[in-house]
Order: structure tokens, then C-alpha cells, then sequence
């Protein structure tokens, strides 16, 4: 991918390929309005993720209550909070009673997102589900996050980062060979749904505006997000019909996790190492694409 500088590129007498962002030109997603429902860390994530690219992001909290992030407490402060409420803006609608939903239709045809993560069949009972939301607004782009999907057996279970770790196969390749498996320090699966979600909302904006301006319903799971990490493992024990155990993942001496409070090893630092130069890799890239 190359980018030029449009002054520079007329000076030498060059077609301008693009023009390099400055600090006074308009974030990539100006423009662009969601409205997010979401609780917790997915959900914090996607929308964090686009307002941070300029989208303007008004969080919808329970009234007297608030995001449960906000009682997460280090030290007294909810770091949580205000990492993934950045850059967003702040109301509170009780969509239990009529008057929060008829708000709610008066407000969702403004914006172009809308982000949710309850349990699946949570706002069907409440009487919004996806057939009145789009009767309110034909064009909008609903992004439902969960534990384990929309559908299927498990679909109506609360779905915790944990569960979805150790059910995925995730938490059973980390730690020792001869020790029990461990998840990790940190929300892992919430965060990479976060990232996924973040992609299929920019996948569903493009379909829109070039098929005509009709809306969708996005299905991220915690669940197939993270097992998706797990690259060609499922596939060896679909194929070969066994499990890769840890020592054939990693030497012993190369372990790369640990559980928590457990102090961290050489392989531990690589592999976060490794992980965040994925995440700024990435994160470099998507700059780069919307500059052009």
C-alpha cells in the first residue's frame, strides 16, 4: 500500500495516489452515528474502537445503575470505565417502561449502529426486536453480541469471558503440561469479540452503501471469536481425531502463559510481546486504508 502526499506529488509532477491525514482533517468515521446499548467489555470495545476513528457514540445506561464497568474499582478509580467509554457520549433511557422505548423510536432513525449485548431473546421481550427496530429504521445496521450467538442450544445462557475460554478449547492449551489449565489475567474473549464486531460493523456499512442502503443484523459470539484463535488446531482433531496436548504446543521451558499472580516467564513476555505487535500492526493498517 503506498501513500503520497497530494502537494508533494503535484510538485514532482505526479498523479496523487492519496492525501496524508493531518491533524486538522476529519477522523475517518465522522459522520458515522451509533447508538450503543451494550453493558460490559465487547460491546465497550467495538464502540470505543469507532469512536476513536471519529464516530460519534452515544451510550445508552440504565438509569440509577449505570454500566457495571463503573464499579470496577482499582484503587478506588473505574480504569475499566473510562478506557472503554472514551470518546462517547452519555445518556440513560429505562427501555423497560413505554416511554423509554417510544424514545427509543424517536432516537435509533438518527443513527446508523446500534450496538447490543443482553442475552439473546432480551429485546424480544421487550418488545424490541429486530422486525420493530427495523420498522423504525429500515437502514440500520443492528450488531448483537452474546456468550454463545443468537441461536442454538446454548444461545440463551449468560456467557461469561471464563466459560467461553475453557469451553472453546483456549484455556486447555495454556500452562503447564503436567498442570491444569488456566484463562487468562485479562477479558481476552470479550476483547477479541470486540475487535471482530468493530470489523463486521465496517464489512455492514460498506454492503449498505453499496447495495442499496438495507440493514442487517451482525451475530458476534464470545464463543466463535476466540475459537477462531485457535487456527488449525480444531481442524487437526477434526482430521487426524486427536487432541494436541500442551507439551507438543510449547516446551516446557517455553511456556506461554500463566495464571494469575503467578509471576511471569520468558515465554509469557514473548507472547504478550508478540500480541500487542499484532494489535499496533493492525491498528496501523486500518489507519493506513481509511487514509487513502
Amino acid at each position: 500500500m503506498r501513500i503520497q502526499n497530494d502537494r508533494v506529488a503535484r510538485d514532482e509532477g505526479r498523479p496523487a495516489l492519496a492525501t496524508l491525514p493531518t491533524p486538522e482533517s476529519p477522523k475517518p468515521l465522522a459522520g458515522l452515528r451509533v447508538l450503543d446499548l451494550s453493558r460490559m467489555v465487547a460491546g465497550g470495545v467495538a464502540g470505543m474502537l469507532l469512536a476513536d476513528f471519529g464516530a460519534d457514540v452515544v451510550k445508552i445506561e440504565q438509569p440509577e445503575v449505570g454500566d457495571p464497568l463503573r464499579q470496577w474499582t482499582t484503587a478506588g478509580q473505574p480504569y475499566w470505565w473510562k478506557v472503554y467509554a472514551r470518546n462517547k457520549r452519555l445518556i440513560t433511557l429505562n427501555l423497560k417502561a413505554p416511554e423509554g422505548r417510544d424514545l427509543l423510536s424517536q432516537l435509533l432513525p438518527r443513527f446508523d449502529v446500534a450496538i447490543e449485548s443482553f442475552v439473546p431473546g432480551t429485546l424480544e421481550r421487550m418488545g424490541l426486536g429486530w422486525e420493530v427496530l427495523k420498522g423504525w429504521h429500515p437502514g440500520l445496521i443492528l450488531l448483537r453480541i452474546s456468550g454463545w450467538g443468537q441461536d442454538g442450544p446454548g444461545s440463551g445462557r449468560p456467557g461469561f469471558g471464563t466459560l467461553v475460554e475453557a469451553a472453546s478449547g483456549f484455556a486447555a492449551m495454556n500452562g503447564e503440561p503436567d498442570g491444569p489449565p488456566i484463562v487468562p489475567s485479562f477479558p481476552l474473549a470479550d476483547m477479541t469479540s470486540g475487535l471482530y464486531a468493530r470489523n463486521a460493523v465496517m464489512f455492514a456499512l460498506y454492503h449498505r452503501s453499496r447495495n442499496g442502503g438495507a440493514g442487517q443484523v451482525i451475530d458476534v459470539s464470545l464463543f466463535e471469536s476466540l475459537f477462531s484463535l485457535l487456527g488449525p488446531l480444531p481442524a487437526e482433531s477434526a482430521a487426524l481425531g486427536r487432541e494436541r496436548r500442551r507439551a507438543e504446543a510449547a516446551p516446557r521451558e517455553d511456556t506461554t502463559a500463566a495464571p494469575a499472580g503467578v509471576g511471569l516467564r520468558r515465554g509469557v513476555i514473548r507472547g504478550r510481546l508478540i500480541l500487542m505487535c499484532i494489535l499496533l500492526v493492525l491498528g496501523y493498517v486500518v489507519r493506513q486504508w481509511f487514509a487513502l
